[in-house]
């Protein structure tokens, strides 16, 4: 027994505890979440559960790992610098910032702070959506400089959503032009629309835009405006009330081509 090492290892909240032998070789796993001892080798059974006996929670299952789905399959096999899935809400702007953090004082607040906590907002609300069937990738990059902020896909169908910093402030959308306080009007509706365009050109499927104003005081949508929807940010779960659009199958087909960075490289 004296030859394995239990150690721990965690990802996206998911935590596992790895046995090795002293090579480094993996000969079990303990996802902690599912309940599971997962054996790469029966023969060493006994031994697993013995180096694993002090961290064990509760009754667990012990058994070969389940065989992959084809869309893990397809996500295993993504280099780590191609897989989107990684990427945090705001990433752009989180890698910006600390690039090039700017002056330590500024009569002005730094736009692309309040940008960042604008698409953290949006995105935290979105990743609590995963338990129910969706899953959303944050910050996309497309060629020219562009990035979706945010691409949710589940049983209702693919997302497409663009975060908009409005706090304690009135927002008019009129379209094409997006009216933010007393601030200058800009063509926010046409970007969301271009946003989801793209999208559905690289993964060859509809994409629906949503424009997301952030601690909007008021919101006022002309009657004019069409394709778009504009949701407060606190509203985002009724994206999660549609369904019957996608199968099972479908969404996770459509994650594993999304998560791909080549997939967004000719859009």
């Amino acid at each position: 027994m004296s030859e394995l090492r239990v150690i721990p290892s965690g990802r996206h909240g998911r935590e596992r505890l790895y046995v090795c032998l002293t090579d480094g070789r993996n000969v079990a796993w303990y996802d902690r979440e599912a309940g599971r001892i997962n054996l790469l080798s029966e023969d060493r059974r006994e031994d697993v559960l013995d180096a694993l006996g002090p961290f064990l929670t509760g009754p667990v299952a012990v058994g070969p790992p389940p065989v992959p789905t084809p869309a893990e399959l397809a996500r295993l096999a993504l280099p780590p610098d191609d897989d989107l899935a990684p990427n945090r809400p705001g990433e752009a702007l989180l890698i910006a910032l600390d690039r090039d953090p700017g002056p330590p004082r500024r009569l002005r607040p730094d736009p692309r702070r309040r940008a960042l906590t604008a698409e953290q907002t949006v995105g935290e609300a979105l990743d609590r959506l995963d338990g129910a069937g969706w899953h959303t990738l944050h910050s996309i990059p497309l060629p020219g400089g562009d990035r979706i902020h945010h691409l949710v896909i589940g049983p209702g169908g693919l997302f497409c959503v663009r975060a908009l910093y409005a706090r304690k402030q009135r927002v008019l959308v009129a379209d094409p032009m997006v009216t933010v306080g007393r601030r200058e009007p800009r063509p926010l509706v046409r970007q969301v629309r271009a946003d989801a365009a793209r999208a559905s050109h690289a993964l060859t499927a509809e994409v629906r835009p949503v424009l997301v104003p952030v601690g909007a005081s008021g919101v006022d949508v002309g009657a004019s405006l069409r394709e778009v929807r504009v949701l407060r940010d606190t509203d985002l779960t009724v994206l999660a009330r549609s369904g019957g659009i996608l199968k099972p199958a479908d969404v996770e087909a459509l994650h594993a081509m999304a998560r791909d960075r080549h997939t967004w490289s000719r859009v």
